[in-house]
């Protein structure tokens, strides 16, 4: 008996470590399952992800987006940047860019895709890779290749295209050199009081059992996608969000990447702590969508002179017509503004960004085509066709939006010409021909662009029409501005092709506008029917939506079942090597005060500042376009001394949103740089300086030499009183 206790007594802990160890293992096994089920859904994707400096010369180039030949760059406000996604599933490869850039014109695309297949052969292609613009109307022009924009942009500027064309490239590579095992996580939600229709008469002529359906007439939906690695962290983000970069207004001069570029600054600046503006390993881009009739100006448009509403249906004011009726808000001046509707963008980006659990699975497939856009036909029922026309601009595109009235007497709505306007017009350029005429009706043209190609065509024919399929999220890739129905439709007529084959059920389609070619406006064809400045900047006629309805319908049905290799390229565009004319004349040489150098102080600081304060100081300068490529430079830094180790550190450049760089040209070939400094309510009290960092250009014998310089103001102080105890 006693040794049967024993062995009994014995045997005991044995089959409690047996069972301690059985369930031990048992509970692994079930939060190793619970773990793969929350993280391991799907199967990962290679992800790249890279940001680069895009920022060309700040000064005497056009800005482009009002068309404004006298809106010329003399500053930086923030810099530019180009933001790269490339995702790889193992067997495809997509690219998507945001550039901090008015569009992508063709010539910027055709030349960004000779400089990838110099670079890596055949992997990035016109059919994988999207280019898309956020839409500031504040970046440099100079880089199209069609007449009319070259007109509006002083040429083709070499100097002012090399800058995006390296950027956008080099923000390829870095995502290229990092790419890593990772996911992609999805978020939607609609983000209110950060976006107005301009043209709701236009949006009215829609259908109203289609109106009926949306609660809004502007696009508020905010999509997010997610970067992570394999271990859950956070590398990146991509919103789409539709609404105008227009915070900045037409009498800004400084290079700005308005309200979606403070976007990126402000969710940048917060995932890469201690990091200047620009650097660090965390991208967030922000992308324009169908934005075409929808502004940021959400006080809405008024009378400047008067006070008053501006008339609904042509957005005139009884003295000053279009010029005096302007769109205002949310704030008191246009940084407010952009400052304002940029944080609301970022606030819901991060709301989203934070909470994406939604996992992207599936693999990726592209589908692209050229398209002759003067010549698509489509069958809208068993006994009519339409057509597109020739491109043409309206007379209600020289009125311009209440984001920037025209200067001369033309308004929105305008359905008849002008004869005085008119009788112009044919006698410098040629009437538009009456097929041209007819098909645009009801738009009276002011331009048949489709007829003008001297020195080369004025608008172009040949466009890209694009999809990528990232999983269950298809990026719709418009080479224009859709308004917020056309959007609409857009977006339902893939949506019912990809889920025609019943692998698509669970798709997001979102519209990445201004991509790849830049083709003005979409409008719906009730839209294009009210003509203002919308619809008669739809140059292909009143049936261009439905063409590409049509054309995006079969990309994504070659999607859906699998047959894009079948898909004809089409047409190929033009690449223009000659009839190409530049009217930016050279820079000329800088002059400088007597018994003064380049960087001397003029105006000096103040021995003593508050947070909240703005300090300014201005320095002898030379012309920036003297300092060559800028692109990853800066001309202006704000240093805090560090008494611990007797060195100066650098917390602010001319990319920083706290920073403004203002050059002023003067008499005599003279000319200043102010810069400033908004010191913000966290800034740390202590020491501090200004420098400011450019290049002068001057005569040396026969020569032409160009020469660094740099000047710096005195020291100040920061504190929270100027009263000290």
């Amino acid at each position: 008996m006693a040794s049967r206790k024993c062995c009994a007594g014995s045997a005991m802990p044995v089959i409690h470590y047996v069972l301690i160890a059985a369930m031990t293992v048992a509970c692994v096994t079930l939060i190793a399952l619970v773990v793969t089920r929350k993280t391991d859904t799907g199967k990962s994707y290679l992800i790249g992800l890279g940001r680069a400096d895009c920022t060309g010369p700040p000064a005497e180039i056009p800005l482009m987006g009002y068309a404004n030949p006298q809106q010329k760059a003399a500053g930086i406000h923030t810099r530019l940047f180009s933001r790269a996604f490339i995702i790889d599933d193992g067997t495809r490869r997509v690219v998507f860019v945001t550039a901090d850039v008015g569009m992508i014109s063709q010539r910027l695309r055709l030349e960004v895709l000779q400089a990838l297949q110099v670079k890596y052969g055949d992997l990035y292609r016109q059919d994988n890779v999207v280019l898309s613009g956020t839409h500031t109307h504040c970046g440099p022009a100079g880089y199209f290749q069609y007449t009319l924009f070259m007109i509006t942009s002083s040429g083709y500027i070499k100097t002012s295209t090399e800058p995006l064309v390296n950027g956008i490239v080099e923000s390829i590579d870095i995502a290229h050199r990092s790419m890593r095992p990772g996911r992609i996580y999805r978020n939607s939600e609609e983000l209110e009081d950060s976006s107005l229709n301009r043209s709701p008469h236009s949006y009215l002529n829609n259908p109203e059992d289609e109106r009926r359906r949306y609660k809004s007439n502007t696009d508020r939906k905010v999509l997010v996608l997610r970067f992570t690695d394999l271990d859950g962290d956070g590398i990146g983000m991509l919103c789409w969000f539709a609404v105008h970069a227009v915070s900045m207004n037409y009498t800004n001069r400084m290079v700005s990447s308005d309200n979606m570029g403070y976007a990126s600054y402000l969710l940048e600046q917060e995932k890469n702590p201690g990091e200047l503006p620009g650097q660090g390993g965390f991208v967030a881009g922000f992308s324009s969508s169908n934005l075409g009739d929808v502004s940021p100006n959400t006080k809405g448009p008024h009378c400047v002179n008067t006070g008053l509403p501006c008339d609904y249906l042509n957005s005139s004011c009884p003295a000053g017509g279009t010029k005096m009726c302007q769109g205002f808000g949310p704030g008191e001046d246009m940084f407010e503004s952009t400052r304002i509707i940029g944080h609301n963008i970022y606030m819901k980006a991060k709301e989203l960004y934070d909470h994406a659990v939604e996992e992207v699975t599936g693999p990726l497939l592209s589908a692209h085509q050229w398209v002759n856009m003067t010549d698509v036909t489509v069958q809208i029922n068993d006994t009519h066709t339409v057509s597109t026309c020739k491109p043409a601009l309206g007379h209600s595109f020289a009125a311009g939006t209440t984001d920037g009235g025209g200067d001369l007497n033309f308004t929105q709505g305008a359905v008849e010409g002008d004869p005085f306007w008119d009788g112009i017009r044919d006698t410098l350029l040629g009437p538009p021909s009456n097929q041209t005429k007819e098909c645009h009706r009801p738009k009276p043209i002011l331009f048949s662009t489709g007829e003008m190609n001297w020195p080369l065509p004025w608008h172009p024919q040949i466009v890209d029409v694009q999809i990528v399929s990232i999983g269950s999220v298809a990026v719709v890739a418009v080479p224009g501005e859709m308004t917020t129905m056309s959007g609409r439709r857009l977006r339902e007529a893939v949506q019912q092709e990809l889920q025609s084959e019943g692998a698509f059920r669970d798709v997001e389609v979102v519209v990445a506008g201004l991509s790849n070619v830049y083709t003005h406006y979409i409008t719906t064809y009730e839209e294009y029917q009210v003509q203002r400045y919308e619809g008669a900047s739809t140059i292909y006629g009143p049936h261009t939506l439905t063409a590409y309805l049509h054309r995006y319908r079969g990309l994504a049905k070659a999607i859906a079942q699998d047959r894009v290799s079948e898909l004809p390229a089409g047409p190929e565009p033009p690449f223009f090597t000659k009839g190409l004319f530049n009217l930016l004349p050279a820079a000329a040489v800088d002059r400088k005060p007597k018994n003064s150098s380049f960087g001397d102080v003029l105006e000096q600081v103040y021995p003593v500042y508050r947070q909240g304060d703005v300090v300014s100081v201005t320095f002898v300068a030379g012309n920036p376009r003297h300092s060559g490529d800028i692109r990853n430079k800066t001309f202006v830094t704000v240093e805090l001394y560090d008494d611990r180790t007797d060195t100066w550190e650098v917390i602010h450049t001319d990319a920083s949103w706290e920073t403004r760089f203002h050059w002023l040209k003067g008499s005599n070939r003279q000319s200043n740089a102010t810069v400033e400094w908004h010191i913000p309510p966290s800034a740390p009290s202590g020491s501090y300086r200004i420098r400011h960092f450019g290049h002068y250009k001057q005569m040396k014998g026969l020569q032409l030499v160009i020469s660094p310089y740099e000047g710096s103001s005195d020291v100040f102080r920061v504190t929270g009183s100027f009263y000290y105890e």
